[in-house]
C-alpha cells in the first residue's frame, strides 16, 4: 500500500489526536516540529474568526522551520472538524481550512460525503475517526481516504472494540491509511500497533501532559499520577461514551460509580449536570500509567522515539 505524500514520510508513525480544548497551535507546531502529526480541533479556536488566525500561524511557523532546517522538515498538521450536526460552525470552519489548504483534515461524529469532496478539491486528504467496522464501511463509501480506529481505552469519545479485533476487520477490506487509539503511549506500543496492521499510532492522553498543551496544573497532575484503574467510561457528560478521569468525576460532586446514562440523540459538548466536558470533566484514556512527568512535546517525542526504535530491535534479535 502506497501513503498518501501527506503520510508518507514521517520519521516516527505517530499520529498526535486533536484534544478538545487543550490543543492549540504551539502544541500543534511543537508536535510537527518534533517530527509526527500534530492536530486541534478547529472548535478550540474561539470565537471561530480565530481559527484563521491559527491557521496562519501554524503554516508561517511550519514553513520558517522548514527553510532553517531543510535537512529534516516539519511533519503536516491536521485539523479536526466535528462533523455532526450539532456543529454550527462547520461550513464556516472548512472554509478557513480550504483558505489555508490544511493538507490533513479528521473528522468526527458522522461522515459526510460534501465535507470530503470539499477537502479534496483543495488537495487534503480526510482521515475519519470510527469505533466499529461498520462505521469504517460507510466512512470510505462517503470519500474518507483513511480511517481512525478508536479503540477499547482511548481517552475522550471512544468505543469498546479490543485494537486487535477493530484492526483485523478492517483490514479484511481496506488496505488504505489506518491510525490505531487506545492506550498507546509508549514506543513500544507504537510498534504494536504496526505490527497488528495499522499504519500509525494516534496518540492523545500522553500530549495532554506536556508544557505545550492548554491544560490546567492539576489536569496534568492527575495524569502523572493515574493509571487505567482511574479511567471512567460514561456518556453522562455529552451523549456519547467516553473515557474520563475519576479524580475529576469525584471533584464535581458526582460518584463515578453510579453515573446515569445520557441519550445520544441529545448530544452536547458542554454540561453532564453543572459539571461541563471538557473542562471539568477531563478525558482521558487507558494508556497514563507510564507517563511519569510533564514535559516538553519535543522530549516526549523524542522517549517515544527511543522507546520505537529499542523495541524494533529487541524484535530484530528475536527477544
Amino acid at each position: 500500500m502506497t501513503l498518501p505524500d501527506a503520510l508518507s514520510r514521517l520519521p516516527l508513525p505517530v499520529i498526535g489526536a486533536p484534544l478538545f480544548i487543550i490543543s492549540n497551535p504551539k502544541l500543534v507546531i511543537a508536535q510537527c516540529k518534533a517530527g509526527i502529526v500534530g492536530s486541534m480541533p478547529a472548535l478550540n479556536a474561539r470565537p471561530a474568526s480565530q481559527l484563521d488566525e491559527w491557521l496562519a500561524e501554524i503554516a508561517e511557523a511550519l514553513a520558517a522551520h522548514d527553510r532553517a532546517h531543510p535537512e529534516r522538515p516539519a511533519a503536516p498538521f491536521a485539523i479536526n472538524q466535528i462533523v455532526h450536526k450539532s456543529n454550527d460552525r462547520l461550513e464556516h470552519d472548512i472554509e478557513m481550512c480550504a483558505k489555508h489548504k490544511v493538507p490533513i483534515v479528521i473528522t468526527s461524529l458522522g461522515a459526510r460525503t460534501d465535507v470530503n469532496d470539499a477537502v479534496h478539491r483543495w488537495g487534503g486528504i480526510v482521515l475519519h475517526d470510527v469505533i466499529t467496522n461498520a462505521f469504517a464501511r460507510k466512512a470510505i463509501e462517503k470519500g474518507a481516504d483513511g480511517l481512525v480506529l478508536v479503540a477499547a481505552g482511548a481517552g475522550g469519545h471512544a468505543g469498546v472494540k479490543s485494537p486487535f479485533a477493530l484492526v483485523q476487520e478492517v483490514r479484511e477490506w481496506f488496505a488504505g491509511p489506518v491510525a490505531l487509539s487506545g492506550a498507546i503511549a509508549t514506543g513500544g506500543a507504537v510498534l504494536a500497533a504496526q505490527a497488528m496492521g495499522a499504519d500509525f499510532a494516534y496518540i492523545g492522553s500522553a500530549f495532554i501532559a506536556t508544557d505545550e498543551a492548554r491544560a490546567s496544573d492539576g489536569y496534568k497532575q492527575a495524569i502523572v499520577a493515574g493509571t487505567s484503574d482511574d479511567i471512567v467510561y460514561s456518556s453522562y457528560f455529552t451523549g456519547v461514551h467516553g473515557n474520563y478521569l475519576r479524580p475529576s468525576v469525584i471533584a464535581a460532586g458526582l460518584d463515578p460509580d453510579r453515573l446515569p446514562e445520557s441519550d445520544a440523540t441529545k448530544m452536547n459538548f458542554g454540561s453532564g449536570g453543572a459539571a461541563k466536558a471538557w473542562k471539568d470533566i477531563w478525558g482521558c484514556g487507558q494508556g497514563i500509567a507510564t507517563i511519569k512527568q510533564v514535559l516538553p512535546t519535543e522530549q516526549l517525542v523524542e522517549r517515544l522515539r527511543r522507546e520505537y526504535s529499542a523495541a524494533r530491535s529487541r524484535l530484530a534479535l528475536g527477544r
